[in-house]
């Protein structure tokens, strides 16, 4: 991960002048209602793993940039929580602002909605776009479609009523359908410009960071329904020793023992798989061994101290 993320700066200075004149790079926002595959839509835009993902809706808590570059453009993705219209306490309302902080300052929105489902959620959201800034109407999860082309394109004029979209596309996030196409049609709106970043970077996140993002997975994926809402993950202690080992650290907060006791497990067990997996993801995003211990920290309120919020980066 170190080699992908990591170039010499005098190199990368070099190569600024090998882009042609009408190399573009820019921004672009990703946004919708918690749970219609944004996050699986940005891996895919950028071809590798860095936001995680799960059937659980709520699940990107942070605003998780991803960078995909070719021979014509550099995009950077902004990959943003779901904005929540329920369950108001200091988090969510620390995550609706991180979703209206990624609208401004970019060069395009991508707004996802799930085919053949537009509910009120996805209308607040839409309150949300930017008129100033060009807003691209993506329709996401089109493999499970069964209303045909001529309901799908129903259900686009219906909401193109809604609001001006500088133009649409259809995707399946979940197999890699239409993402060319999404890039292509996105490529315009980017401003003439070498790129920001070299081109083996896929993220300006950190390895602690990531590393928080994978267990929050496992979490996610493992605990299913029964995953308390309050919770979240934090880096006790994060260690790259001599031998190129990683040595991590992580706490899971919870709100109540009742929590503790279901994110453990009988005997353990389910803390341990949930700790396996994580390992083995890192290993391979890292490129490196790992040591990772992780345990549960019971910190009652912590949803709602909004000091402690801004200690956890949210």
């Amino acid at each position: 991960f170190k080699q992908k993320a990591i170039m010499d700066i005098e190199t990368f200075l070099q190569n600024e002048s090998n882009h042609p004149a009408d190399y573009r790079c820019g921004f672009v926002a990703i946004v919708g209602r918690p749970n219609v595959g944004k996050s699986t839509l940005m891996n895919h835009l950028i071809g590798q793993k860095i936001s995680i993902t799960s059937k659980k809706a709520q699940t990107t808590r942070n605003r998780v940039t991803g960078i995909y570059t070719d021979d014509t453009a550099q995009f950077v993705f902004v990959d943003t929580p779901g904005f929540q219209t329920k369950h108001r306490n200091a988090l969510n309302d620390r995550l609706n602002q991180n979703v209206t902080e990624a609208l401004s300052g970019v060069d395009a929105v991508v707004f996802v909605v799930e085919a053949m489902r537009f509910t009120d959620a996805d209308r607040i959201v839409m309150k949300q776009l930017p008129t100033n800034t060009p807003v691209i109407l993506v329709i996401n999860k089109i493999d499970k479609n069964k209303a045909g082309n001529t309901g799908l394109q129903e259900f686009i004029d219906q909401i193109s009523a809604e609001f001006k979209f500088a133009g649409h596309e259809t995707v399946s996030a979940k197999h890699g359908l239409g993402i060319a196409n999404l890039l292509a049609r996105l490529r315009p709106y980017l401003p003439q410009s070498v790129p920001m970043y070299p081109e083996e970077m896929v993220t300006d996140r950190s390895s602690r960071f990531l590393a928080t993002e994978i267990v929050r997975e496992k979490l996610f994926r493992y605990l299913g329904e029964e995953l308390p809402y309050a919770m979240n993950v934090e880096i006790e202690q994060f260690e790259e020793e001599e031998n190129g080992l990683y040595r991590i650290y992580i706490a899971v907060l919870v709100d109540k023992d009742s929590q503790k006791a279901i994110l453990i497990g009988k005997g353990g067990e389910k803390l341990k798989k949930i700790s396996t997996e994580a390992r083995l993801d890192m290993e391979k995003l890292f490129d490196t061994k790992v040591f990772l211990k992780v345990w549960v920290k019971v910190k009652s309120g912590w949803a709602d101290d909004v000091r402690f919020l801004r200690e956890l980066g949210l």
